[in-house]
Parts: C-alpha cells; sequence; structure tokens
C-alpha cells in the first residue's frame, strides 16, 4: 500500500467525526453495560451527529473543502454547530440523569473545543490528533490503562504521521493537538473523579 493511500485511510477511519460518534456508546457500554451504550448513544448523535450534517452539507454546497475541513478559515462555522452539539448533549444528559463518566467525557470535549477553537483561529491545530489522543486516554479510564495507552500512542502517532504526510498539518500542530487533547481531557476525567 502506498504512503500516500495509507495516510488518507488513516485520515479518515480515525476522523474526528468518527471517533466522537463512535466513542461515548463504547464507553457507556464498558461503564454502564446496555443501558450506558443508551447513553452514549443520545451523545454520539449531540456530538458528532450534529457537527457531521453541518459539515457534509457545506461539503455538498461547496461551502467546505472536504469533511475533513483542510482550509482553516472554513472551521469556525462548523466549530461552532460542534460546541452547540455538545452543549445540547451536556443539558439532555445532566438533565435525565445520565452516568457520571459519560456526563464526564462530554465535558471533556467541550473543554477541548474550548482550547482548540480559540487556537484554530491563528493556527491549524490538529483536530485528529487531539480527538484521538482524548479518546485514548478515556479508554484508559474504563479498560487496563497500561496497554490502552501504549497501543493507543501508537494509535496516535500514527494519525500524527497520516496528517503530516498529506500535508495537512505541521510536525508542530499534531503535537500540539495531540497533547491538548490527551491533557484536557485527563484533567477533566480527574475533576470529575471518575475512576
Amino acid at each position: 500500500m502506498r504512503p500516500d493511500r495509507l495516510a488518507r485511510g488513516v485520515t479518515d477511519l480515525l476522523a474526528p467525526q468518527v471517533l466522537v460518534i463512535a466513542m461515548p456508546p463504547v464507553i457507556g457500554l464498558l461503564g454502564q453495560g446496555w443501558a450506558g451504550a443508551a447513553w452514549g448513544l443520545v451523545a454520539s448523535v449531540l456530538c458528532g451527529g450534529v457537527p457531521a450534517a453541518v459539515i457534509a452539507a457545506g461539503v455538498r454546497s461547496g461551502r467546505l473543502d472536504s469533511h475533513h475541513i483542510v482550509d482553516r478559515a472554513s472551521r469556525p462555522g462548523p466549530l461552532l454547530s460542534a460546541v452547540a452539539g455538545v452543549l445540547g448533549a451536556l443539558v439532555l444528559l445532566a438533565l435525565l440523569g445520565a452516568p457520571r463518566l459519560l456526563l464526564a467525557v462530554v465535558v471533556a470535549m467541550l473543554a477541548a473545543l474550548a482550547v482548540t477553537i480559540p487556537v484554530t483561529l491563528r493556527w491549524k491545530i490538529s483536530f485528529h490528533a487531539a480527538v484521538c489522543a482524548g479518546t485514548v486516554v478515556v479508554l484508559a479510564y474504563v479498560l487496563p490503562a497500561a496497554p490502552v495507552l501504549l497501543a493507543g500512542a501508537a494509535v496516535v502517532a500514527l494519525v500524527c504521521w497520516a496528517r503530516v504526510r498529506l500535508a495537512h498539518h505541521t510536525l508542530a500542530q499534531v503535537a500540539a493537538g495531540a497533547a491538548v487533547g490527551a491533557l484536557v481531557t485527563w484533567g477533566t476525567l480527574a475533576a470529575f473523579g471518575v475512576e
């Protein structure tokens, strides 16, 4: 397989939309069983589905270059839709009594957006790297931490390589994204006292 083709495959398979849609039901299932998975689906629809729909509409209309939003200047609208979706999920899940772990995960998404959005307005931080690193941290809370962190570090490194290989980011941009995603997620889960 050619390196560029591999990089595109990794970029698509581990895109922020994919991870944000897939992760909450998995976390809910691991933490609370099938009831947790149902709560996770609610989070998936709002946190991932809403921005994905906005981005898909933008791509179809020609306002956005792709579902990866390579052009940094095009990011504010879709990112605001992500904030709205995550806030909506947080309010709904809190009002309906969702499990604490899932609330912590949604707050971590919001906190990561609060850090990355202002940065991306001036510098193209990697959302791929941030979301992937945050996902690894969340999984390390519900699965055996050492193997998850070891395997997860390799996956994050692969995502970072792919983004740089495709010339969508610099090494500094993917490193910053990964650091923000991991640190903000870890800090949020720790603040919630999630064990």
